[in-house]
């Protein structure tokens, strides 16, 4: 299965959204699920529960990390992939991209998931 349906299916088996994320790259993280759970845990619904960055977007970051072995900053790829992730999901703000002041959802989680994994995945 591709990573990135795999890290959905990891969102529809309980993990919130950057655990999820998380959970698909632990072969590339050298940690455990217990471990990745934990790390990603204060990050469902958005770091502050829906006011603030996508948790798959912050998983995705996470990774990329822990296996930076380009030579390039972490922070300079790390802006990259906020401003891709923004390009294909129209928000990095889990409450914009869920529609909570608006009433329109522009991404969907499982989407905000898929598009994390496949940005990620062209880093690492």
């Amino acid at each position: 299965m591709e990573r990135s349906e795999q890290a959905v299916e990891y969102k529809h088996s309980g993990y919130n959204c950057c655990q999820a994320v998380l959970k698909a790259f632990e072969d590339k993280t050298g940690m455990t699920d217990e471990q990745l759970k934990a790390l990603g845990s204060g990050f469902g619904a958005g770091m502050g529960c829906m006011q603030a960055t996508c948790g798959a977007l912050i998983g995705a970051n996470m990774v990329l990390g822990l296996n930076n072995t380009s030579g390039k900053p972490t922070v300079a790829q790390s802006k990259e992939m906020l401003q891709e992730f923004n390009e294909k999901c129209g928000a990095t703000i889990c409450g914009d991209l869920k529609g909570i002041k608006t009433g329109k959802v522009l991404c969907e989680c499982d989407d905000c998931v898929r598009n994390a994994v496949k940005i990620l995945s062209e880093r690492i």
